[in-house]
C-alpha cells in the first residue's frame, strides 16, 4: 500500500516537471515559425542601429494623433505589399527569371491568439538589410525636420503611398514590438526588429531563407488591439478598405467540423447466464462516437474586381448592377450610370450610379452622407469623401480611383489641393452629363461627346428621366440653388407642370420651343397645390391668349426661379406680379385706353386707397382680368403671396418683416367687371356711407383670399360681412332682440314635460 502511495506521488512529480519544461519551452516561443533555438539564434546576431530622429519624433505623432482610426494600420500594410507585389512584377516583365521558382504573386494574412501575434507576408520584391535599414530607420524621400515640423503642423504636403517611410508606422498603433523579415534576391533573408523606442536592431535570419523572396511582418499586439485576432474583423477590414486590391489576399481561417473518432478495441469477456436479449445488444453496433475538430484553411477574402480599371466595353450590365450593389448596399438596381477614364491635368477612373429611389435622403439633407468612395491605386482612403461632389449631388454612388493624388501623410485628410479641385469640376460635369443623356432618352448614360442638341421626347410618368426627377428633382432644384457655374446646365433638367402639360411635366427648353411669336417672357405662377395653382385668377389673360404657363407648387420652388431670373434670354416672368404685360397688344392703343380707364375711375382708386391704407401701397387700373373684379399683386420686386406664405410657416419668422411685406401689395382692377362700375358710382354718390365702406373692403378681402393671400383682419373681415349680409336681409338693425318672457305656466309645462320623460 505504501508503494503504491509513493509510486503516486512520484508519477505527480514527474508530472510536474515535464509541465514546467513543457511551459518553459512554449514561453521561449513568441511567434510562429519560430523555435526557442531560433530565438537565440537571432538574439546572439543582432546589430543595433538608432532611428533617425526625426521617425522618433514622426512615430509619436502618428501613434498619438495622426491617425484617427487604429484600423487603418492594416490598409497601410496591404498597400505597401500591393506595391513590393507591383515592383517585381515590373521588373519581371524584362526579367522573368527574376521570379524564379516563387511565382505566386499574392498576400496573405495569419494570426494567433495565444500568442498574441498578426502577422501580414506579400511575395514582393523584398528588401536586403541595406534597405531594412534605410527604409525602416529613416523618412523615406524626407529626412529633414522642416519634414516632420510640417507634419506635426498638418501641413506637409507629401505623398509617401506605398513605401516603408510613414505608413509603415502606423503598425504602433496596435503594437508593442514589431518584427519584420524580409528577402531580396539580391540578398540574404535578413530580419528587422524594434519596440518603437529610440533604436532597432537588425539581424540575418538563423533559419536561413523560409520566404523564398518577399516580406513578412509580425505584430506583437498592445492588450488594447487584442480584437485584432479576430478573423471576422480582418476579414472585415480587408474587405472594406483592399477588397479591389489587383491581387489575391488570403486570411488563414479557422472553422470547425465534426469527425468521428476510432472506435477503441476492448477484449471481449465471456460471460456465462447471458440470455439471448443481452447477447442480441452486444451484437447490435455501437452508435458512432464524434468530435469537433479545428481545421485551418487559406481563404481569399478579396473576390471583387475593380471593374472600373476595365474596359467599359468589357463590363457587362449585370456586372454594373452588381459593383452598384456591393458599394451602395442599395437592394435596387440604380437607374443608370457612367464609366469613364478621365485624362488631362489629373487621371483618374470612376463609375458613377444614380440610384433608382431616394429612400430618406430628403428626412435630414443636410446631414446626408456623401457616396463617393475615394482609392487610391485600389485601395479606398474614404468612403463618404465630401469634398469631391457638391452637397446637392449627394445622391450619386460611385468610386473615384487615381494613381496620383496628393494626399497628407495618414491618407485619412486629403489636402485642399488645386487637383481635387479640377476632379470635382470633372466629376459634377459627368454627372450633368450623364444625367443630361438619361432626359433625352432615357438609355443608360456613357462618356460620348457633350454639346449634343436635346431630342424632342414625350416625358410622361413612364420614362427614365421622369422616375429620377420624382425622385431626386429636389436636388436639382438645390443645385440651381448653390451651383452658379453650373446653374445654366442644371435649369435644363429642371421639370415643372404647365398648364397645358396636362398630366405630364415640361421642361424650360421645351416651354421655349412652344412659345408664341410674340411672347418674348416665360411666365409662371406660384402656389401651394397644383389644384389651387389651376384656379388662380392671375391665369386668365394668358388663358385667353393661349399663353402656357409654369406651375410652381413646392416650397422650393420660387427660390429657384429667383436664383435662376432667366432661361435662354427669356426672363421668368410671376404673373402674380404687377406690370405684366404680353407682347401682343397694341402698346399705343393700350396707353390710351389706359388713360382713358384712369379718368374714369379716378374716384373709386384714391378712395380704396384712403380706404386700404397701410394694407396697400397702391390702387390701379388693369387690362389683365378676364372675369374677376380685382387682385392683389407684389412689386416686382416684392414677395409673392406664396413666398409670403412659406415665410409666415417658417419657425423664427420676423413679425416686422411680413409687415413691412403687407405694404408692398397692388390692388389691380378691372374697369370692365360691373361690381367695378358700380362701386365707381356708389363712391360718387355717398362715399361716407357705411355700405360703401363695407363693400370697398369686401372687394379688398375677396381679391386678397383669391390671389392666394392670407387674410390679415379676420375680426374685421367677419364684422363687414355680418354687416352686408344684414344690408342684404333689410335687417335694419344689429342689436339684439330682449330675450323671450318666460310664464308660470310655460315653467309648470316644462315641470310636467320633463316627469312625463322621466
Amino acid at each position: 500500500m505504501m508503494f503504491f502511495s509513493h509510486l503516486v506521488l512520484l508519477t505527480a512529480m514527474i508530472a510536474m516537471i515535464w509541465s514546467n519544461v513543457v511551459f518553459a519551452e512554449e514561453s521561449a516561443v513568441i511567434m510562429d515559425g519560430f523555435s526557442e533555438a531560433n530565438e537565440q539564434a537571432l538574439e546572439a546576431g543582432k546589430e543595433s542601429f538608432e532611428f533617425q530622429a526625426e521617425v522618433n519624433r514622426l512615430m509619436d505623432i502618428i501613434i498619438n494623433s495622426l491617425y484617427k482610426n487604429k484600423d487603418v494600420f492594416l490598409r497601410e500594410l496591404i498597400s505597401n505589399a500591393s506595391d513590393a507585389l507591383d515592383k517585381i512584377r515590373f521588373l519581371a516583365v524584362s526579367a522573368a527569371d527574376i521570379l524564379g521558382s516563387n511565382k505566386d504573386l499574392k498576400i496573405e494574412i495569419s494570426f494567433n491568439d495565444k500568442l498574441k501575434t498578426l502577422t501580414i507576408r506579400d511575395t514582393g520584391i523584398g528588401m536586403t538589410k541595406t534597405e531594412l535599414v534605410n527604409n525602416l530607420g529613416t523618412v523615406a524621400k524626407s529626412g529633414t525636420t522642416n519634414f516632420v515640423e510640417a507634419l506635426s503642423e498638418g501641413a506637409a504636403d507629401l505623398s509617401l503611398i506605398g513605401q516603408f517611410g510613414v505608413g509603415f508606422y502606423s503598425v504602433y498603433l496596435i503594437a508593442d514590438k514589431v518584427r519584420v523579415v524580409s528577402k531580396n534576391n539580391d540578398d540574404d533573408q535578413y530580419i528587422w526588429e524594434s519596440t518603437a523606442d529610440s533604436s532597432f536592431t537588425v539581424a540575418k535570419d538563423p533559419r536561413g531563407n523560409t520566404l523564398g523572396r518577399g516580406t513578412e511582418i509580425t505584430m506583437f499586439l498592445k492588450e488594447d488591439a487584442l480584437g485584432f485576432t479576430q478573423q471576422d474583423k480582418i476579414e472585415e477590414l480587408v474587405q472594406r478598405y483592399s477588397e479591389f486590391i489587383t491581387f489575391p489576399i488570403f486570411l488563414h481561417k479557422k472553422s470547425e467540423k465534426v469527425v468521428e473518432t476510432a472506435a477503441e478495441e476492448e477484449e471481449e469477456e465471456e460471460t456465462e447466464g447471458e440470455d439471448e436479449l443481452e447477447v442480441q445488444e452486444e451484437e447490435e453496433e455501437a452508435p458512432a462516437k464524434t468530435e469537433k475538430v479545428e481545421e485551418w484553411n487559406w481563404e481569399r477574402v478579396n473576390n471583387n474586381v475593380a471593374i472600373w480599371s476595365r474596359e467599359k466595353e468589357e463590363v457587362t450590365e449585370e456586372e454594373y448592377q452588381k459593383f452598384y450593389k456591393s458599394i451602395s448596399k442599395d437592394p435596387h438596381d440604380a437607374a443608370t450610370w457612367m464609366h469613364f477614364k478621365a485624362e488631362g491635368e489629373v487621371e483618374f477612373n470612376s463609375i458613377l450610379y444614380v440610384p433608382t429611389e431616394a429612400g430618406n435622403l430628403y428626412d435630414d439633407y443636410g446631414k446626408t452622407e456623401a457616396g463617393i468612395r475615394l482609392y487610391v491605386r485600389k485601395v479606398l482612403i474614404q468612403d463618404d469623401f465630401e469634398d469631391l461632389l457638391p452637397k446637392y449631388l449627394n445622391f450619386i454612388k460611385g468610386v473615384v480611383d487615381s494613381d496620383d493624388l496628393p494626399l497628407n501623410v495618414s491618407r485619412e485628410t486629403l489636402q485642399q489641393h488645386k487637383i481635387l479641385k479640377v476632379m470635382g469640376k470633372k466629376l459634377v460635369r459627368k454627372v450633368l452629363e450623364m444625367l443630361r443623356k438619361l432626359s433625352n432618352d432615357g438609355n443608360e448614360a456613357d462618356d460620348s461627346e457633350e454639346g449634343e442638341e436635346p431630342k424632342e421626347v414625350t416625358q410622361d410618368k413612364d420614362h427614365p428621366y421622369i422616375k429620377f426627377w420624382e425622385q431626386f428633382g429636389k436636388s436639382i432644384k438645390m443645385g440651381v440653388i448653390e451651383d452658379a457655374p453650373n446653374r445654366a446646365k442644371l435649369a435644363k433638367l429642371l421639370r415643372f407642370y404647365s398648364s397645358n402639360s396636362g398630366d405630364n411635366y415640361i421642361s424650360l427648353e421645351k416651354y421655349v420651343s412652344n412659345m408664341k411669336e410674340w411672347q418674348n417672357e416665360i411666365f409662371y405662377v406660384a402656389g401651394e397645390s397644383l389644384e389651387s395653382v389651376k384656379k388662380s385668377p392671375f391665369l386668365e389673360m394668358a388663358t385667353k391668349k393661349g399663353v402656357e404657363v409654369v406651375y410652381l407648387v413646392e416650397p422650393i420652388d420660387e427660390y429657384v426661379f429667383q436664383h435662376l431670373a432667366d432661361f435662354d434670354g427669356h426672363k421668368l416672368q410671376s404673373l402674380t406680379k404687377e406690370g405684366v404685360k404680353f407682347s401682343d397688344e397694341d402698346e399705343d392703343v393700350q396707353k390710351k385706353r389706359t388713360k382713358k380707364y384712369k379718368e374714369t375711375f379716378k374716384p373709386l382708386t384714391k378712395y380704396l386707397k384712403d380706404l386700404y391704407a397701410g394694407k396697400v401701397n397702391k390702387v390701379v387700373i388693369s387690362s389683365r382680368m378676364e372675369s374677376s373684379p380685382a387682385m392683389v399683386v407684389t412689386s416686382q420686386y416684392g414677395h409673392t403671396a406664396n413666398m409670403e406664405r412659406i415665410m409666415r410657416a417658417q419657425t423664427f419668422a420676423n413679425q416686422d418683416n411680413l409687415k413691412s411685406i403687407s405694404a408692398s401689395k397692388t390692388l389691380e382692377l378691372n374697369p370692365r367687371h360691373p361690381i367695378i362700375i358700380e362701386l365707381n358710382s356708389r363712391v360718387q354718390a355717398d362715399a361716407e356711407a357705411q355700405t360703401t365702406k363695407d363693400l370697398g373692403f369686401l372687394l379688398y378681402d375677396t381679391a386678397l383670399t383669391s390671389s392666394g393671400f392670407v387674410q390679415d383682419d379676420a375680426e374685421g373681415f367677419a364684422q363687414r360681412m355680418f354687416r352686408t349680409m344684414a344690408s342684404s336681409l333689410n335687417v335694419k338693425s344689429l342689436n339684439l332682440a330682449d330675450e323671450i318672457d318666460i310664464s308660470e305656466d310655460d315653467s309648470e309645462e316644462e315641470d310636467s314635460s320633463s316627469h312625463d320623460e322621466l
